[in-house]
């Protein structure tokens, strides 16, 4: 099997599956949809093109520096002025950093591939205002999904890394291997990105086994203060 790596960082994403209305929220980690329609852009697809080739694939994420929620809002006014828009507010990710895996067929990854060297369209981390930070294709890796995740290299930034320990557990989230594995429901599949008709589907998203990292940079444990030793010498 053949796997695309992304990196997928920069100083804002947002990764939306239920937001309504006034209030966009985000998912700590990226969605399917997402990445998707980021791979979609690249290609120079419209939206209304069919897109089961990408939704057929396997799709999965190892959080290699999870950053923080960000809370914004925005206010609105009508163009003559005389009317104020609801207040809305507005969920993202800050400082976060992903590697993503996509498994599929070899032909489609290496157009994948071919197209993030040089997207047709802007490429962006879940909204228009988040734009990547550096080159996001990490190329082809020979491999099932779940492996290529944990093995690939650590993906933090440096003032990161010094704040870890010397050894970092690294969640990985992916889809469920079969239908006899058990996880979270969640309705990020595309069906179609039409704008009057935007669809997606059900998949079961599973919490894995984690990646252990070795981290030269990080610092080592403390020792636990000795309490008897401490009464003892009162």
């Amino acid at each position: 099997m053949t796997v695309l790596l992304l990196r997928l960082a920069a100083p804002l994403q947002a990764w939306g599956t239920a937001s309504r209305f006034v209030r966009r929220e985000t998912r700590h980690e990226p969605t399917k949809s997402g990445v998707l329609g980021l791979l979609a852009s690249a290609q120079g697809r419209r939206r209304t093109d069919p897109v089961e080739d990408l939704a057929g694939t396997s799709f999965g994420v190892r959080v290699d520096q999870p950053g923080r929620i960000l809370r914004d809002f925005q206010t609105a006014r009508s163009l003559d002025g005389s009317r104020v828009m609801p207040l809305s507010y507005r969920f993202y990710l800050s400082d976060a950093i992903f590697l993503a895996g996509i498994q599929g067929p070899a032909e489609l990854l290496d157009g994948l591939d071919t197209a993030l060297h040089d997207p047709v369209f802007p490429l962006y981390l879940g909204r228009r205002c988040c734009p990547p930070s550096g080159q996001v294709s990490l190329g082809l890796h020979d491999g099932d999904l779940q492996p290529v995740l944990q093995e690939f290299e650590w993906q933090a930034s440096t003032w990161w890394r010094r704040q870890q320990g010397t050894i970092v557990h690294l969640p990985i989230i992916r889809d469920a291997a079969g239908p006899n594995e058990q996880g979270e429901l969640v309705r990020d599949r595309p069906v179609s990105f039409a704008p009057e008709r935007r669809e997606y589907d059900w998949r079961v998203v599973v919490h894995s086994e984690t990646a252990k990292i070795i981290n030269p940079a990080g610092q080592p444990p403390k020792n636990a203060p000795d309490f008897l030793a401490a009464l003892g010498g009162a």
